[in-house]
């Protein structure tokens, strides 16, 4: 069976340490060489593709990436078909979406990895980029506890089960209606979470070894930004409330930020900020987790 990658639970703890470790592996094999891996984006993004693409290009792969109306899933073409048809000729397909659904629909048919470079539901890649700026950072998970003030959307879920999975407490802010849903908290605890949920920042913030937010209107939910700008006044990331973090806390964002909105720009740039080494991470994880499923395919 393909070593499909739909959510960040698919992957074990010991896995994701493996993953880790090949993050970091100088000159890595070749594993994709004269391998095609096809990237189909229903939504634009600037770290998914440069990062996946030379990730892919780094294992010498040759990634094409695929706009959505060059497929239009669903529309032209069922997510099946397309998934039948790319297997053809791709060793991986990666695909950035709206609906979860539509990852899931293409791993039932896919004979290749599918690896989900983002859905309403979970952003599996960047909590593997997550981890490793932690680890880098930290030089270990014990005893270290993430807070994430904003919305718990799909980056903030999968985040919680990374945490749960590497034995990271978990803390969430947010305002009233914007929480987990019950059974995203289900999947969440079910992996082990130390988790908690507050309407109060400074409660989740205070002693945190990582402060973490994103955008509280994702794209999508343009029509909400509004609403979501009232309804979240009180949560900015700023000096006062980063100051109640531990002594050798740092920033996180997945980026991209709205200064001034959920993070104010003097914490971006502070110098605990790790919103670069944390982007950068995003090609370094990526290549982790191919070398990690083919180095074991080619075995």
């Amino acid at each position: 069976m393909p070593n499909h990658l739909l959510e960040i639970d698919d992957l074990s703890a010991s896995e994701i340490a493996e993953i880790i470790r090949l993050s970091n592996v100088e000159n890595p094999p070749q594993v994709l060489r004269n391998k095609g891996a096809a990237l189909l984006f229903e939504k634009p993004s600037n770290r998914t593709r440069n990062s996946m693409e030379m990730a892919i290009i780094q294992l010498g792969g040759h990634p094409i990436t695929i706009r959505p109306d060059e497929v239009g899933i669903g529309e032209r073409e069922s997510a099946e078909d397309v998934a039948r048809t790319l297997s053809c000729y791709h060793a991986l397909i990666g695909a950035r979406v709206f609906a979860h659904a539509t990852v899931d629909e293409l791993s039932t048919a896919s004979t290749s990895p599918v690896v989900n470079m983002l859905s309403d539901k979970s952003h599996p890649l960047q909590a593997l980029a997550d981890l490793l700026t932690i680890w880098e950072e930290f030089g270990t998970f014990e005893g270290r506890i993430v807070s994430y003030v904003g919305d718990a959307n799909n980056v903030a879920r999968s985040l919680a089960i990374a945490c749960g999975l590497m034995g990271i407490e978990f803390r969430i802010a947010h305002p009233n209606g914007y929480g987990f849903s019950e059974s995203d908290e289900e999947a969440i605890r079910g992996v082990g979470t130390q988790f908690s949920a507050t309407q109060n920042p400074r409660e989740a913030v205070g002693g945190a070894n990582v402060v973490y937010t994103d955008v509280w209107a994702s794209m999508g939910q343009e029509e909400e930004r509004e609403k979501r700008l009232a309804d979240f006044e009180g949560y900015t990331v700023d000096d006062k409330l980063f100051e109640l973090s531990s002594e050798d806390s740092i920033f996180m964002h997945c980026l991209p930020a709205h200064p001034g909105e959920e993070v104010s720009r003097s914490v971006l740039d502070s110098g605990k900020s790790r919103i670069w080494e944390q982007a950068e991470n995003r090609m370094h994880a990526a290549r982790g987790f191919l070398l990690h499923i083919f180095q074991e395919e080619n075995q």
